[in-house]
């Protein structure tokens, strides 16, 4: 996807409306959870769909596909409390 960027302004309470050719083009639908990141660039918003898969490509090749990371942490949850 190409770089837009369009101006906005901050309104009462801290909104700012995301143009609806950038709402359509993300899916951004009404109702639609987002994912908000805050770094030293600024701020990206995300649909939580795009997060994900942003994150999963970050960790390719760093697990082992055969491995759950959910069910160790599980796991280990579990442990802990046992042991409590």
């Amino acid at each position: 996807m190409s770089q837009l960027t369009v101006k906005a302004k901050v309104t009462e309470g801290g909104r700012i409306v995301i143009p609806a050719a950038m709402r359509k083009a993300l899916g951004m639908n009404i109702g639609k959870n987002v994912t908000l990141t805050m770094d030293d660039d600024g701020v990206r918003i995300s649909t939580r769909e795009n997060a994900i898969k942003r994150m999963d490509e970050l960790m390719r090749g760093k697990i082992d596909p055969r491995r759950s990371v959910v069910d160790e942490l599980i796991r280990e949850r579990r442990e802990e409390s046992a042991n409590e």
